[in-house]
């Protein structure tokens, strides 16, 4: 086993090398530029799309397709990714996290535009798009070698990476820490509780009756679980912040100081600061996905008519995985000092937790982490399911054997993804991310012109919210309401201001 951590580290080392580092920001960097820092700007807009109905093709809301994609994202890469990050490269990995996510959402928004203008609708309804079909329709035949090799990765990440080891192995190390009084037994020549074994278990019989349904059962199960998941996990994030405030500012100086100077932190112990850089963009992709190519997967489902307007909602996804709900666990991670004192994985964020929350909650704070886990883990599998299965109908066709072949080694993924090491398992799905980041991003950059043509269209058309909402109301065929809105909003001559502004 150790032979093989060896190696596996190494590749981990090559892929997630400078050349990778440098194509992710530098396309994040490239398109927020080009689109004059459009996530920003219309970040506001984009949150009050999430929840507005639009008519079109595809086969969940915009709501329920953004909700696939953080069932997939928001998952232990924000409780144990984080941890991960900032123990092999100290507090500092928190900065290049938001370095990646801030450029990111730009990456993210482009990703979501092309999913939908490049995808495939069949005449039952069923919408089929992503990296693969905006490659193959966007760039030409002549580069579909590119699509293939992004839709293998795609389905290796789910079944390897992402979707079913760390998530599972997250999961029950951390009803292993709780229940550490529970009986053990040996297998693979390492020693394993019994309360590992049955968390396994019932895990794979939950993903196995969900997996049943399809994407609309996804879909209908992350709009439910995804929302409630996140509230719950900030609030808890914010007792400890709130408790522990006075120690926000030393905690913040120390993100900033560790991104570029390491050892100045943690008193010489610590990596460098690619180290860091490493860690931080590799684990913030890990957890929100931007440039991935896996979010665009599910925004293809959307039901809209506007590429634009569902990379706007897209973009949301970043936001909330990363700037939110990652800031929140390194925080208390920072916050309590559980970084460098020789712990890994969930362990470090349960102990911030227990030494975080006040009095009786953090006593609890082991139990409401497991919770809070479990949740957003078996999300993660659901989402990443989906992901697997469109990347291999784009490959093989509408194949029901195929597709139920797929579901059955997934589930077997699910199924002994609690006896792997955790080093193992975090290496593994960093280099699936890294590999199926490349094509993604390659195309990206080759239609950046596409991208930047939609988006001057879209907001010329509509260059306020209220006016996309007027063509909405009258494309559903309630030209009553329309007219109502445009009356409402006619100023008397000489008073009407130039609504326009720049995409």
């Amino acid at each position: 086993m150790q032979a093989f951590e060896r190696i596996i580290n190494s590749i981990d080392d090559f892929v997630w090398g400078i050349p990778l580092i440098v194509l992710i920001l530098g396309a994040g960097i490239y398109l927020t530029i080009r689109l004059i820092f459009l996530p920003i700007r219309k970040l506001p807009r984009a949150f009050r799309y999430m929840f507005k109905k639009e008519e079109g093709e595809g086969e969940v809301s915009s709501f329920g397709a953004l909700c696939t994609a953080l069932s997939a994202t928001i998952g232990t890469g924000n409780i144990v990714g984080v941890a991960t990050a900032i123990v092999a490269g100290g507090p500092g990995a928190l900065l290049w996290m938001w370095l990646a996510a801030f450029f990111g959402m730009a990456t993210k928004y482009a990703e979501g535009l092309l999913a939908v203008k490049y995808r495939k609708v069949y005449a039952d309804g069923h919408t089929l798009g992503g990296p693969f079909y905006y490659i193959e329709n966007g760039l030409g035949r002549r580069w579909k070698f590119l699509a293939i090799i992004f839709a293998v990765l795609g389905m290796c990440v789910g079944l390897f990476g992402i979707g079913t080891f760390s998530q599972v192995n997250s999961i029950t190390s951390a009803v292993g820490n709780i229940f550490s009084d529970a009986p053990t037994f040996r297998i693979f020549g390492r020693e394993y509780s019994v309360a590992v074994a049955v968390a396994g278990g019932l895990l794979t019989v939950a993903v196995a009756l969900v997996l049943l349904g399809g994407v609309k059962r996804i879909a209908k199960v992350s709009e439910a679980v995804v929302p409630f998941m996140v509230i719950v996990y900030v609030l808890i994030c914010l007792i400890i912040l709130v408790s522990n405030i006075t120690a926000i500012p030393a905690a913040l100086g120390q993100i900033v100081v560790g991104a570029f100077n390491p050892r100045a932190v943690a008193g010489g112990i610590a990596g460098s600061m690619l180290v860091a850089m490493q860690k931080g963009i590799a684990r913030g992709i890990f957890s929100n996905e931007a440039g991935l190519g896996s979010a665009p997967i599910a925004a293809a489902a959307a039901k809209t008519k506007e590429p634009v307007r569902q990379g706007l909602v897209s973009m949301t996804g970043t936001f909330l995985d990363t700037i939110v709900v990652c800031t929140m666990t390194g925080l208390a991670i920072v916050i309590t000092g559980v970084w460098n004192i020789g712990l890994d994985g969930v362990d470090v964020t349960i102990r911030s937790f227990s030494e975080g929350l006040p009095g009786v909650l953090g006593t609890a704070g082991p139990a409401i982490l497991m919770v809070c886990l479990i949740f957003f883990a078996f999300t993660t599998i659901l989402g990443w399911n989906f992901y697997g299965e469109r990347c291999l109908e784009y490959i093989a066709g509408r194949k029901r054997f195929a597709i139920y072949v797929y579901r059955i080694l997934y589930i077997l993924a699910v199924f002994i993804g609690p006896y792997m090491t955790v080093a193992a398992v975090w290496t593994i799905a960093d280099i699936f991310n890294g590999l199926m980041a490349i094509p993604n991003l390659i195309a990206l950059l080759l239609l950046s012109g596409v991208v930047i043509r939609e988006t001057k269209s879209y907001f010329t058309r509509y260059p306020t919210m209220k006016s996309a909402d007027e063509a909405v109301a009258l494309e559903i065929g309630d030209e009553e309401m329309a007219r109502e809105e445009c009356e409402s909003r006619q100023e008397p001559e000489g008073g009407k201001e130039d609504e326009k502004d720049s995409f």
